[in-house]
């Protein structure tokens, strides 16, 4: 393991009183009577802020799908890009994210990372407001809306410091479900904002038209909630202060870059699917004639059934990781994805391609919608598991290699453990952002702009991503489940 020069006991105090210098969860008296009710908090004002990032991130999955409808003349390939863009973006964001929790303290970043979807939320309102918009334009602010992926990390590392190893994985299982439910949420309630058609056909159609500049404006009155309740009623820890050049030494670990990898299938399918859906659904199941609901599936009934079945399973993965080792819930959530795609490919098969948006195709399509549906559920409740689980796996990966070099009850062990903390929370920013790049991967595949029709590139797609989930199942049984230092560790990984 690296290690950090700097001791961290010795830790300058800070002035402030929204600064906690004597922060002990491990210690069992300390925990019960000081500890947890300030982690309660710090955890329900982290998911507010952490939820309304991702519910931002995700904004143009929904509302791309009804830019055409709005009179804007965007291909395909160009809907998919917008939607990916953002993900790219937000997923380079996690690591100075990351950072800023070390150097700034988790109420400060909270403050400023909640502030920041301000920009995005008041472009969006403008962009779609005016139809002389240009293509670039949409491109430019979509990329803002990155500043919503990155409060994932800092959130995350934050959360990482206030709860006991043995409450790491519930805690930041509802840590990021609660931002994970911001997808489902965003694709939910827009379209009921917009004037869209919504909870299953119980909202109709505003007769007004859709007007997607209503959702920018909620948001950003929702991003100065955010930060005014940072602001009032978060700490900062000052146990978590590491300094970035520190916490860059977590990239010369073998599991960073494990982790990593495994991360991108379950992190990275679960958001990159979540971006794609409504636009799968609308181009193969749907067309807009006649107004205003169109034939076929229409796709604001559905599509946020996807993130909100992640969402939901993401505390289950890392319920089920504290109690069994995140490792088998890991390797048993990679087979669940293989075989739920496989049964999404074979839906996929059944269909016929639909290039010039025909009513009959979709209505013909419209048979096979449920099984794509269903299986589509389960490889998101996999993913959400799967999601829980690994993130349960990095903290106690590092754990367990402290526990492994240092004597037990030991001055060592503790300034270890101590360390081994900060490390585990500088990783998790890391391997966040590397998953978060499936999220801009898997929608750039489905518009793959070589194959010519969109059915035969979201088919090839899928196959891909089959293949990479076998050699994530692989190398989570080959790492951590046979014979090695952390398989074998007293420490459930």
């Amino acid at each position: 393991m690296a290690t950090i020069e700097t001791d961290p006991q010795t830790t300058t105090p800070r002035r402030t009183k929204r600064w906690i210098d004597d922060w002990r969860p491990e210690d069992e008296q300390f925990w019960a009577e000081t500890g947890q009710p300030v982690a309660r908090r710090n955890l329900v004002w982290s998911i507010f802020a952490e939820h309304l990032g991702f519910s931002v991130w995700l904004i143009w999955s929904v509302s791309s799908a009804f830019l055409l409808a709005q009179g804007f003349e965007f291909s395909p390939q160009q809907l998919f890009f917008l939607v990916a863009l953002p993900n790219l973006v937000g997923s380079l964001l996690r690591v100075p994210y990351t950072f800023a929790v070390g150097l700034f303290g988790g109420r400060n970043w909270t403050i400023v990372s909640a502030a920041l979807l301000i920009i995005p939320t008041v472009g969006f309102a403008l962009a779609v407001g005016n139809p002389a918009t240009p293509y670039w334009a949409f491109c430019l602010i979509a990329a803002t809306a990155g500043f919503g992926g990155g409060n994932f990390a800092s959130s995350m590392a934050n959360i990482n410091f206030f709860y006991p190893t043995a409450k790491k994985g519930a805690a930041l299982g509802l840590n990021a479900a609660g931002g994970n439910i911001g997808v489902s949420l965003i694709q939910f309630f827009l379209p009921i904002v917009v004037g869209g058609a919504g909870i299953f056909g119980l909202v109709k159609a505003s007769e007004g038209g859709i007007n997607l500049e209503r959702a920018g404006w909620l948001y950003a009155a929702l991003a100065v909630a955010a930060t005014f309740a940072a602001w009032r009623w978060m700490d900062n820890l000052g146990t978590a202060e590491v300094k970035p050049r520190e916490q860059l030494k977590v990239l010369r670990e073998k599991h960073t870059w494990v982790m990593s990898f495994l991360y991108i299938g379950t992190f990275g399918s679960f958001i990159g699917y979540s971006a794609a859906m409504p636009l799968l659904i609308r181009l193969n199941f749907w067309v807009p004639e006649p107004a205003p609901l169109g034939t076929g599936i229409y796709f604001a009934y559905y599509a946020f059934l996807g993130a909100l079945v992640g969402s939901v399973t993401r505390p289950l993965g890392g319920w089920l990781a504290d109690r069994v080792g995140g490792a088998r819930v890991t390797l048993a959530a990679f087979g669940a994805i293989i075989l739920a795609t496989l049964g999404v490919l074979w839906t996929l098969g059944q269909l016929t391609p639909n290039p010039e948006a025909t009513p009959a195709i979709a209505s013909d399509n419209q048979a096979w919608f449920p099984l794509f549906l269903a299986f589509f559920l389960l490889v998101f409740a996999a993913t959400g598991i799967g999601n829980g689980s690994t993130y349960k796996m990095i903290p106690a990966i590092w754990r367990a290699e402290a526990v492994a070099a240092t004597p037990d009850g030991t001055p060592e062990r503790q300034r270890a453990l101590l360390r081994a903390t900060q490390h585990s929370s500088a990783a998790l920013g890391f391997i966040g952002a590397a998953g978060a790049i499936g999220g801009f991967l898997i929608p750039i595949a489905f518009a793959s702009p070589w194959v010519s029709s969109p059915l035969a590139a979201t088919k090839g797609a899928f196959i891909v991503f089959t293949c990479y989930y076998v050699a994530c199942a692989v190398v989570t049984y080959a790492v951590y489940l046979r014979h090695s230092r952390v398989a074998t560790s007293p420490v459930l990984v």
